[in-house]
């Protein structure tokens, strides 16, 4: 039987469920060895074996748990508790628990070069509208100012404020005349 391989698979105590965690920012350990079931001093132990369990200490030195450090701690309970894993199981079954969650992660990362490009062409556009529209009623615009916007953009644009107006023929940007 590997590490990753429950042991035993018996339903013990519940605990609280997601669910039934209280919607508050902060925990006591207190707070959460009530929620979990456990003593304070497992909830202990477990930060010291399991490094996704990081609960904040504030100023005095008292474990402050978040919601998903609550979570966390439900869930290394259920591991080891009511589906048996051994302390090594537990941890790798985490690490694998969360890198199938990683793949939505690293899309920010994953972006290639016509991307990042295509990202720059669009922060230039905004910043042009940005500075256009920060410019005083009246004030006549350079041409090198805006360039030509693509039909979807200007659609988008005239979805968010119906009162900018196109000029089709220059394609120059919007026209705020009214």
């Amino acid at each position: 039987m590997g590490h990753s391989e429950p042991i035993r698979r018996g339903v013990q105590g519940a605990g609280a469920s997601p669910s039934e965690i209280p919607d508050k920012l902060y925990f006591r350990i207190g707070e959460v060895a009530v929620l979990c079931e456990v003593p304070a001093y497992v909830l202990r132990f477990w930060e010291s074996e399991f490094p996704q369990l990081k609960p904040n200490k504030g100023g005095t030195g008292q474990r402050l748990y978040r919601r998903r450090d609550v979570e966390m701690a439900l869930r290394v309970k259920t591991l080891l508790y009511d589906e048996g894993y051994t302390i090594p199981g537990a941890r790798q079954m985490l690490k694998a628990e969360l890198k199938r969650k990683a793949p939505q992660l690293s899309l920010l990362g994953a972006s290639t070069s016509a991307d990042v490009k295509q990202l720059r062409i669009l922060r230039r556009e905004l910043e042009a509208i940005a500075a256009t529209l920060a410019r005083p009623i009246g004030q006549v615009r350079g041409k090198q100012t805006l360039r030509p916007l693509g039909a979807h953009r200007r659609s988008a644009l005239q979805a968010a404020d119906p009162h900018i107006q196109f000029d089709n023929a220059a394609e120059s940007g919007p026209d705020r005349s009214n």
